[in-house]
């Protein structure tokens, strides 16, 4: 474990079945209280999405668990090996899409053969040798999830991967997002604005208001998802309630009290 100050430590290490372990996380920038007192515990594979308004300090949050912000009081517990995917794809122009998939990584024949099982599992495996410049928009934000995926994650941060997507490579990469990560089993933290992403991915949806979780809300739903199933939309109601829009379902949801 590694002290940062006698309130914070940052350990690497979990266990076999907790990702991610947050106790009495505070951040503050000057005098504007960004985290308040935040618990949070992820189990691997589990699957998580942060809702709330802009300015609530979700992306705070993510960047906190990738060790780019340092907590103010709180411990943070997370695993060694962590990786994000952002809402740009931030590819280097400069290296072919196989090479962008591999940064980073040791040269060599393994590395080339796990970037090539990568970029095929992301339906890009005739685009290795193409320049980022060629791709579309959902090719670029497919080779960052392969880039992502390589590295073979036990906890993966995704910063609102798909918002600057249109609407139907949206969903075909929120597809692809929630096959994979069945496939590898990573625990997974996303933020996003959308309710309905929300529903279709998530284990658990966590609303973040004024600097605590105002919600965390179980999702009893049968996989593959669709939307506008009645139980769904009745989460996607009990969402929008949290986020300030409309009136909550009558029924019952299994929401824990944070």
């Amino acid at each position: 474990m590694t002290t940062v100050s006698e309130t914070v430590a940052v350990q690497r290490e979990t266990t076999a079945e907790v990702a991610v372990s947050i106790t009495g996380l505070r951040k503050a920038f000057g005098d504007k209280v960004v985290l308040d007192g935040v618990d949070l515990t992820i189990r691997r594979g589990e699957f998580v999405v942060l809702l709330g308004p802009s300015g609530t300090g979700k992306t705070t949050l993510l960047r906190l668990l990738t060790g780019l912000e340092t907590p103010d009081t709180g411990t943070v517990l997370v695993p060694d090996r962590r990786t994000t995917v952002y809402q740009e794809p931030r590819l280097i122009p400069s290296k072919r899409v196989l090479a962008n998939v591999t940064v980073g990584q040791r040269r060599s024949r393994s590395t080339r053969e796990a970037g090539l099982r990568a970029l095929a599992e992301v339906n890009l495996a005739g685009k290795a040798r193409q320049w980022p410049a060629t791709l579309s928009g959902g090719e670029a934000q497919r080779t960052a999830l392969a880039r992502a995926l390589v590295r073979e994650p036990d906890l993966l941060l995704l910063d609102e991967p798909f918002a600057a997507l249109d609407a139907l490579t949206r969903l075909h990469m929120q597809e692809l997002v929630g096959e994979l990560v069945a496939r590898h089993r990573p625990a997974v933290l996303m933020v996003t604005h959308d309710v309905d992403e929300a529903v279709r991915l998530a284990d658990r949806v966590l609303v973040l208001d004024h600097g605590r979780f105002a919600a965390d809300l179980t999702l009893d739903l049968a996989r593959p998802r669709e939307h506008n199933v009645p139980r769904a939309v009745r989460y996607q109601a009990a969402l929008l309630a949290h986020l300030g829009v409309g009136d909550p379902p009558a029924e019952n949801l299994r929401e824990q009290h944070t």
